[in-house]
């Protein structure tokens, strides 16, 4: 790995509804699909999954030859901001407005 800094910074976060976050709920239903688990279990997998990910990025953004986003990883803020998303992920109603709701199929 060079040791001169990217000179690329990150991609803006994708906003909700967007490619990252449908891909993410496809490839969970689709393994569940294929190896049924108790939701709590798959979702347990899922949270080590995203530790695992997170770890990975902090590590590329870490020394010299890190990204020069700018941001600089802090695994205990982070944890509480992640911990946050969550809680309101879980407290937002359903959508309920077809304009909303993602496209299963065709007819």
């Amino acid at each position: 790995m060079s040791t001169a800094r990217s000179s690329r910074p990150c991609i803006e976060p994708p906003k909700e509804g967007s490619e990252l976050d449908e891909a993410l709920r496809r490839a969970f239903w689709t393994s569940l699909h294929r190896q049924p688990l108790p939701a709590l279990q798959a979702l347990a997998v899922a949270a080590r999954a995203i530790g695992t990910l997170y770890r990975q990025i902090a590590e590329a953004h870490e020394g010299p030859g890190g990204c020069n986003c700018g941001w600089e990883p802090d695994p205990d803020s982070d944890l509480i901001a992640l911990e946050a998303n969550l809680a309101a992920a879980l407290l937002k109603p359903p959508e309920s407005d077809l304009a909303h709701m993602t496209m299963l199929g065709r007819a």
